[in-house]
């Protein structure tokens, strides 16, 4: 089977459970959303350039590389064609822990029986991303203790949503929760604030630490 890789490379993870813990990245082409703030709209795209690669192929860079830590992005890595396939050889070594970046709008359910099974950083985007309907709140049943939902926060309405989700779903009894700044666009601080004024016990601030190291529109990284 192929897959269409528009990036591979060896980085710090930028934000989730393991942020600042090394990571082999593989960036699939393609998403099924269209988000404002989207920061790999290139990789969206229908011309974008790509290689294709065989599971084989992706298993075989990931070993060459050591790094024991996996992280498939996107795009939505979950769209690509027998990912399944890719994910099973993938959680046949025990030695690779996989997290998978996706967007919140594809069922999880289908991608749960692996023997080591991939952790999922899941997006859940907001009112302000313009994408909130194509988000499937079933997808929260499914989230465990190794697993984050991330909510990147543009405003004060988009922090106000977050919290009715949390209390909703009781969010941070089931998985760790996270909330992120769009770059540019809200400042860390008035979250830290936010989150004081309406006790928000078992969050997280997050910030996109690649983007501090880094130009932010720097790839590769």
């Amino acid at each position: 089977m192929n897959y269409k890789v528009v990036e591979k490379f060896i980085s710090i993870n930028g934000e989730g459970l393991k942020a600042g813990k090394l990571s082999t990245f593989i960036r699939f082409a393609g998403c099924n959303l269209n988000c404002v703030y989207c920061d790999t709209k290139w990789a969206n795209e229908e011309n974008v350039k790509y290689t294709l690669m065989t599971e084989n192929e992706i298993y075989s860079y990931i070993k060459e590389t050591g790094v024991k830590n996996v992280t498939l992005t996107g795009g939505e890595p979950l769209l690509q064609n027998n990912i399944k396939e890719l994910l099973s050889l993938l959680s046949s070594n025990n030695d690779l822990n996989v997290e998978i970046e996706t967007n919140g709008s594809i069922n999880l359910e289908a991608f749960l029986d692996y023997k080591n099974m991939p952790s999922f950083t899941m997006d859940y985007k907001l009112p302000d991303s313009g994408m909130e309907t194509f988000m499937k709140t079933s997808n929260f049943k499914f989230l465990t203790r190794k697993d984050v939902i991330k909510f990147v926060v543009s405003s004060l309405k988009d922090l106000e949503k977050v919290t009715e989700l949390i209390k909703e779903f009781k969010l941070t009894h089931k998985t760790n929760v996270y909330i992120s700044p769009v770059f540019g666009k809200i400042s860390p601080e008035t979250i830290v604030e936010f989150m004081k004024n309406n006790k928000l016990n078992d969050v997280t601030l997050q910030i996109q630490i690649h983007k501090i190291i880094w130009n932010p529109n720097k790839r590769g990284v």
